[in-house]
């Protein structure tokens, strides 16, 4: 009788494994996607610096340009050019 209930139990205890397996997994991909933007962004920000050494021009690159540059994309690039034009 008592391994009926212990078998109850791990059955129980992988659902309940397997139900928060599901509702973490949205939330853990895009936070991978926003890493990955990120990562992106802050390589694009190191390109414009290259490029721009020519030029003496530089964006810093910290985590919160390259998570602007990540998450908007090319409007995001701008943003930060006119942002060190305007400061």
């Amino acid at each position: 009788m008592d391994n009926i209930y212990i078998l109850l139990a791990w059955v129980a205890g992988i659902i309940i494994v397997l139900f928060f397996g599901k509702a973490l997994k949205v939330p853990l991909k895009i936070a991978m996607r926003l890493l990955l933007n990120s990562l992106l962004g802050g390589m694009v920000i190191l390109v414009i610096n290259f490029l721009g050494q020519y030029i003496n021009f530089h964006i810093s690159l910290n985590f919160f340009s390259a998570l602007i540059v990540g998450t908007l994309g090319l409007p995001g690039v701008i943003l930060l050019v006119i942002l060190k034009y305007l400061l």
